[in-house]
């Protein structure tokens, strides 16, 4: 058991049926009244953030969570299916489970968190950004740079991102996996 004296941030605590991270706190001592501390936490499992309040020393239950490096390697009936890379273990998760679905391709690495206690996978973290080709997309016209303006693109992973207009099919390109945009040509075809 911890109490409040060892909130910081990344303090992670099973609290309200659920497992979350402090992601911000501040101690508060009022001249009236007892001490207590406000945190904004976020749920491992599903995102959420919400604010709370709790008393000076009131304790929680501390969860030692781990992230774990896993390659993906392929997709069918029973979900996407990970490699550890430091053990070789191959896991598998529901694809609905998976923030950011259509960013991961094969080979790609991304970060399992799993309950250091159990080996349960709680949540799936992607990179901030890929590198991905686009296998298909519109020619762009010649000259026709100067307005901003963008076309759709289906790239390798199999989503669709709004690219510029002198980007073609074949050329690599980094998104933003968090907004789905794109942010640069890595390389023309």
């Amino acid at each position: 058991m911890a109490d409040t004296s060892d909130f910081r941030n990344g303090f992670t605590m099973e609290w309200n049926n659920g497992i979350w991270t402090i992601i911000d706190f501040q101690h508060v001592k009022p001249g009236k009244g007892g001490a207590f501390v406000r945190t904004k936490l976020k749920n491992v499992i599903n995102g959420k953030t919400v604010d709370n309040t709790f008393r000076a020393g009131e304790r929680v239950e501390q969860v030692r969570v781990e992230r774990r490096p896993h390659q993906f390697l392929y997709e069918d009936d029973l979900g996407l299916h990970f490699m550890n890379t430091e053990t070789y273990e191959q896991t598998s998760l529901p694809s609905d489970s998976i923030e950011g679905r259509q960013y991961i391709k094969e080979g790609s690495t991304i970060d399992i968190i799993m309950h250091g206690d159990t080996d349960k996978a709680l949540a799936t973290e992607i990179p901030n950004t890929v590198e991905l080709k686009v296998t298909q997309c519109d020619p762009g016209l010649k000259g026709d740079t100067a307005t901003g303006a963008t076309k759709p693109a289906l790239v390798e992973s199999g989503a669709t991102v709004y690219v510029p207009l002198f980007i073609n099919e074949g050329d690599i390109i980094k998104v933003n996996t968090e907004r789905g945009d794109y942010i640069t040509r890595i390389s023309a075809a």
